[in-house]
C-alpha cells in the first residue's frame, strides 16, 4: 500500500474523523455565541438570523459541492499514490474556486431581494435579511478556498490540520461579534449587521491560516504547485463532472430546509425564533455524524483507487455503526436535559416551553440521520454523483409536498412541522442501501 492508502480499520476511521469532527464542532461555538448574542438583541433579530443563516448555508453548501467533487477526485489520487496529479487538482481547483464563488457572489446580490421579497410576509423580516447578505456574501470566495483546502488535507489523511483553521476563525468570530454587535471597546454598534461583517473577516482569518499551514508544514515540497499555475480547461471540465451534481445536490438539500423557514414565517415571530434555536441544536448534535460522514467519503474513493472494491459496503456499515452509538449517547443527553440546552440560547420561558416538543422530535430525528448521512456518502464516494443528485431530488421533494401539507396547508403544531426530518433522512437512508448493493457503482472511473 502507498503512503497515502487508508485501512479500513475503526482505529484509522477514528483517528481520520476525530480531528474533522473537532473543526465542525469548533465553529458551532460560534453559531452558538452568534445565537445567543442576536437573542439578546430581540426574537425578531434571532429569527431573521435562522432565515439568512440557512440562505447563506444554501452558498456555502454549493461551494463545498465544488470542493467536495475536488476531493473525491484528490482521494482517488492518493489512493493510486499519484501525488503530481493531486498537487494539480489542488492548484486547478482553487482558479475553479475563486471564479465560481465570484460569479456564485454576483448572482446572490442580484437575487436576494427578489427571492426575500417574494417569501417573506414582514416588512422588516426583509429589510434586515436583504440588509445582512449583502454584507455576508463578501466572505464568499475565502470561504471556498478554505473549503479546498479542508479537502486537500483530508485527501492526503492530515485531517487534525483543519482544527487549527476552525479555531482562528471561530475565535475571530466570537470576538468581532461581541464588538461589533453591541458597539464595545469603541468599536461602532452595527447590531443584526456586526454579525455578518464579523464572519467575513472570520473567513479570511481562517483562509490565512490554512494557507499558512500549508507553506509552514513545506507542503509545496510534496506537492508542488509551480508546475500548474495554468487553468487546465480539461481538468476542470472533469472536476465539474464529479462536482456538478453534488453542487445540484446541496442546492436542493438545503434549499429545501430554506423553504421550510419560509414556511415558518408565515406561522409568526415564536415559531420562527424557535426554530433558529432548534436549527443550531441540530447542527451541534449532528457535528460528529457529519464528520464520520467525510470520512466515509474520503475512505471509500481511497480505497476504490487501491482496487479493494469488495471492502466498500463493510466500510460503510463500521462508520455507520460508529456514528449510530454517537448519535444515541447525545440524544439521550439531550432528552434527558432539553429545557436545560434551551435555556441556555433564550431566557424566554415561554419560548422555550414552545420549542420543547420539537427539540424531542429533532433528537430521534438524529438517530435516522446519523445512519443515512454516512451511507449516503459512502456512495458519493464512489464517484457516481449523478445518482446522489438523482436521490437528492427525490428526497427532497417528499420533503417538501410533507411541508407544504403540514405547515401551509394544515397549520400544524411547530414539534409536526419539524417531524418533515423523519421523511427526508428515511427516504435518503433507503434510497442509498439500495444504490450500494445493487454494486452498479463499481469500476466507475474519475
Amino acid at each position: 500500500m502507498n503512503n497515502l492508502g487508508v485501512k479500513a480499520t475503526s482505529k484509522q476511521i477514528l483517528r481520520l474523523a476525530a480531528p474533522i469532527s473537532l473543526s465542525l464542532l469548533i465553529p458551532q461555538v460560534s453559531f452558538f455565541t452568534n445565537t445567543v448574542f442576536l437573542g439578546r438583541l430581540g426574537e425578531r433579530e434571532l429569527g431573521v438570523n435562522g432565515i439568512t443563516g440557512v440562505f447563506f448555508l444554501i452558498l456555502s453548501m454549493i461551494s463545498y459541492g465544488l470542493s467536495s467533487g475536488i476531493q473525491i477526485q484528490m482521494a482517488r489520487r492518493a489512493g493510486e499514490g499519484d501525488e503530481k496529479k493531486l498537487a494539480h487538482l489542488l492548484t486547478n481547483g482553487a482558479m475553479l474556486s475563486i471564479m465560481f464563488s465570484l460569479g456564485l457572489m454576483l448572482l446572490t446580490l442580484w437575487m436576494v431581494p427578489v427571492l426575500f421579497g417574494f417569501s417573506l410576509s414582514d416588512g422588516l423580516n426583509f429589510e434586515l435579511s436583504v440588509n445582512f447578505i449583502y454584507i455576508r456574501v463578501w466572505g464568499l470566495p475565502f470561504l471556498a478556498l478554505t473549503q479546498l483546502l479542508y479537502s486537500f488535507f483530508i485527501s492526503i489523511s492530515k485531517s487534525r490540520m483543519l482544527i487549527y483553521g476552525s479555531l482562528v476563525a471561530t475565535l475571530t468570530n466570537i470576538l468581532l461579534d461581541y464588538l461589533l454587535i453591541f458597539g464595545k471597546w469603541g468599536f461602532p454598534e452595527m447590531g443584526f449587521s456586526g454579525a455578518a461583517v464579523a464572519s467575513v473577516i472570520s473567513e479570511i482569518a481562517g483562509l490565512l491560516t490554512m494557507a499558512g499551514i500549508y507553506i509552514g508544514q513545506r507542503l509545496y515540497v510534496e506537492y508542488p504547485l509551480s508546475g500548474f499555475l495554468h487553468f487546465d480547461l480539461e481538468l476542470s471540465k472533469r472536476s465539474l463532472r464529479v462536482a456538478a451534481p453534488l453542487i445540484v445536490q446541496f442546492l436542493f438539500s438545503i434549499g429545501g430546509w430554506l423553504v421550510f423557514f419560509f414556511f415558518i414565517e408565515h406561522l409568526g415571530g415564536q415559531a420562527l425564533a424557535a426554530s433558529q434555536l432548534l436549527r443550531n441544536i441540530f447542527g451541534i448534535v449532528s457535528v460528529g455524524t457529519w464528520a464520520l460522514a467525510t470520512t466515509c467519503n474520503t475512505m471509500v474513493s481511497n480505497i476504490i483507487g487501491q482496487g479493494r472494491q469488495d471492502e466498500v459496503v463493510q466500510l460503510v456499515w463500521k462508520i455507520a455503526r460508529l456514528s449510530f452509538v454517537y448519535a444515541l449517547i447525545l440524544c439521550g443527553i439531550l432528552l434527558v436535559g432539553a429545557h436545560g440546552f434551551l435555556s441556555v440560547y433564550t431566557g424566554d420561558e415561554g419560548l422555550i416551553q414552545y420549542a420543547i416538543p420539537s427539540l424531542r422530535v429533532i433528537v430521534v430525528a438524529t438517530l435516522i440521520m446519523s445512519v443515512s448521512t454516512v451511507v449516503f456518502n459512502g456512495v458519493v464516494g464512489t464517484g457516481n454523483t449523478i445518482v446522489n443528485l438523482t436521490m437528492e431530488m427525490t428526497c427532497v421533494g417528499t420533503y417538501l409536498v410533507y411541508c407544504y401539507f403540514i405547515i401551509r396547508v394544515m397549520q400544524s403544531p411547530l414539534y409536526l412541522c419539524w417531524g418533515a426530518e423523519f421523511v427526508y433522512w428515511t427516504a435518503l437512508l433507503l434510497g442509498s442501501v439500495f444504490y450500494l448493493y445493487s454494486g452498479r457503482w463499481k469500476n466507475k472511473e474519475i
